[in-house]
């Protein structure tokens, strides 16, 4: 028990290191543009052309069918044979922002929706265009329905973000896989990288839940008032 102790503090600054200079700059940038793609997806789906729709359409279809894990080895590995070479972090950070783009695509195009037809003939009706519309009306009344999913989806990008190590980005779990190779300590080192993951998930959904409340409160407040 003593030498799994000195082991898990010795490996705690180097797993530490890296779940800051990887893990989590791969995470915040991957969901930054990924949903900045989401966006843009989900008002084509809606309010675009027949053809962008189609081939926007197609891109969620593939993305949503296949593996995450396929799709990081295609980009990393597979793109070489078409002439594409790419470092292993932004590879990651390629295929985690369009995974999150076509996922985060439909949650944004469900909650846009969901907006009553009303508030866009209220928008209207005072003289806003299309796009005043959507900046001061619809997008501030979807965000608040958004968050939930959208957090989830985020939490959820922390914990994937360890299927990088696949491609040899040294985050967190690669870190870890990295220290059994020379300690041979696999189950210790695992579970410590596990109590990490799990630390990080628990801090992001507890300030989830109080991102919620005051939302609600937010929400609550305006319904007062109209």
């Amino acid at each position: 028990m003593t030498h799994w102790l000195q082991l898990m503090l010795e490996s705690l600054g180097p797993l530490l290191w890296a779940a800051l200079a990887f893990t989590a700059p791969l995470t915040l940038l991957s969901f930054a543009l990924g949903l900045t793609l989401g966006l843009i997806v989900a008002l084509v789906r809606l309010f675009g052309p027949a053809p962008l729709v189609a081939v926007v359409r197609f891109y969620v279809w593939i993305i949503r069918g296949t593996p995450l894990l396929v799709q990081l080895f295609l980009i990393f590995y597979g793109l070489p044979a078409a002439g594409v070479v790419l470092d292993a972090f932004p590879a990651a950070l390629i295929g985690f922002t369009l995974n999150i783009g076509a996922y985060s695509s439909e949650i944004i195009r469900a909650v846009i929706s969901s907006v009553p037809r009303g508030q866009w003939e209220a928008a209207y009706s005072i003289g806003m265009t299309w796009s005043q519309a959507m900046r001061r009306t619809i997008l501030p009344q979807a965000a608040r329905v958004a968050v939930p999913p959208l957090s989830n989806t985020f939490i959820s990008l922390v914990k994937d973000t360890s299927l990088a190590a696949a491609i040899t980005v040294p985050e967190l779990f690669q870190a870890a896989q990295r220290i059994v190779a020379v300690t041979y300590e696999p189950l210790i080192l695992y579970i410590e990288a596990a109590l990490i993951y799990l630390v990080m998930s628990s801090v992001l959904s507890a300030l989830q839940v109080r991102l919620e409340k005051r939302l609600g409160r937010y929400g609550g407040f305006l319904e007062a008032r109209s």
